[in-house]
């Protein structure tokens, strides 16, 4: 396992000439509370180039689907993130203008005038890519354990810190891993088998107990759910950490076994697989070593009928019209055009979207997650999403991009 050694130094004498301004030391700080309203989503500065990179100035005849799409059920979603994008520079114009756009077709003029299409490409200028599905989930639960639930929801543990490497390394900018002190060391955190054998310091953290282990897995890969409590109320919870190591799919592993066929390989093929192997069950769930914490959802425990849940842009997702993307390439906030299929069909599914979500497993530029609200049917959707993808992020004419290397 890779270790950081935290030690104290001397302070050396004052050199002879000014020596060339050191790197700061990397920073250890404690997750910050979710916030209420996301910080600014636009990229940040630095990342703006690899934004750049990804991207290809495109004609709006490009956009499969383009004119048969009805941009304004997307308004609201856009009127969300300009809760957030509303008083950047490069958004005033579009944000100020859209609340007064009514009709089908003057939503379709207003995108075409106030953004200018780009075609998502990867960085090996592929510009097909995956888009699967996420939906809010519903779990039954109780806020203390019982016979019955016995599969603790836990908050974001006391010991668990970020370690900032940017300061350190430029390169390092975007890598921030979870970790834990260990003495004077500094040591990853724990994985998902130390978390399930109780290595982690996790008592009185628990904001929730569920009666179903693999409903409680993909909670954690959906991000955020609802916990229908025994005592009739309705418990949210949303993304608050994760510990900070890589997502693996336990679809894949149980292909790679021979255990299912790819075609069976979906969500419900999944639970189907624990319903019968239930001795096998908690050994394939630690092959994913990636934990996420959760926090509740203030203001929405009272109602199960409540808004949909908010996304990493801090505002409410808009069903099948919101997707989670890799904010390395597609900055948070923008309205993205797609192009693929809906599940496991050929039926065309090419409508825009506005990228207001991450996830942990949505990494490369032409990646994305379709969230499809909650209920059976969203749920039954999303378990079938895994089509290919071409994708063309709208950004306001006046974007500020940091350098040339942005394509015409």
């Amino acid at each position: 396992m890779l270790m950081t050694t935290v030690s104290a130094c001397e302070t050396p004498k004052p050199p002879a000439t000014k020596p060339a301004s050191a790197p700061a030391p990397a920073v250890l700080t404690k997750p910050a509370p979710p916030p209420v309203t996301a910080a600014p989503a636009v990229a940040k500065p630095e990342a703006q180039d690899d934004v750049a990179r990804a991207l290809t100035s495109a004609a709006w005849s490009e956009l499969p689907g383009w004119r048969q799409d009805n941009q304004a059920e997307a308004l609201p979603a856009l009127l969300a993130s300009c809760r957030v994008l509303g008083n950047q520079p490069a958004w005033h114009d579009a944000c100020d203008a859209a609340p007064s756009v009514k009709g089908r077709d003057a939503a379709r003029i207003f995108f075409e005038n106030h953004f200018t299409p780009y075609r998502v490409n990867s960085p090996d200028g592929a510009a097909e890519g995956l888009i699967t599905g996420y939906y809010e989930p519903t779990l039954r639960g109780s806020r203390k354990p019982s016979a019955r639930n016995r599969y603790p929801v836990y908050g974001v543990p006391d010991d668990l810190l970020v370690l900032d490497l940017g300061e350190l390394a430029p390169e390092l900018k975007s890598t921030a891993p979870r970790v834990r002190l260990d003495g004077r060391r500094v040591v990853p955190y724990y994985d998902r088998p130390q978390i399930e054998s109780g290595r982690a310091p996790l008592r009185g953290k628990e904001i929730a107990w569920v009666e179903d282990a693999v409903e409680l897995f993909f909670l954690q890969i959906q991000g955020s759910g609802r916990i229908a409590l025994d005592d009739g109320g309705v418990m949210r919870v949303g993304f608050a950490e994760h510990n900070g190591h890589p997502y693996r799919s336990i679809g894949r592993v149980l292909i790679e076994r021979g255990e299912l066929p790819l075609e069976q390989a979906s969500m419900q093929g999944i639970k189907a697989w624990a319903r019968d192997n239930p001795a096998k069950l908690a050994e394939l769930l630690n092959q994913n070593p990636r934990y996420v914490f959760f926090r509740e959802l203030a203001g929405t425990a009272a109602s199960a009928s409540g808004a949909s849940p908010p996304g990493a842009l801090g505002v409410p997702l808009t069903p099948q019209r919101s997707i989670a993307v890799d904010p390395r390439y597609v900055p948070l906030g923008a309205p993205v055009h797609i192009a693929t299929t809906r599940p496991n069909t050929e039926k065309p599914l090419q409508r825009l979207m506005l990228a207001q979500d991450t996830g942990g497993a949505i990494r490369g530029a032409v990646r994305a997650d379709f969230f499809w609200g909650s209920g059976d049917e969203a749920a039954r959707e999303a378990g079938r999403m895994k089509q290919a993808l071409r994708m063309w992020v709208l950004l306001p004419k006046n974007f500020p991009f940091q350098n040339s290397t942005q394509k015409q």
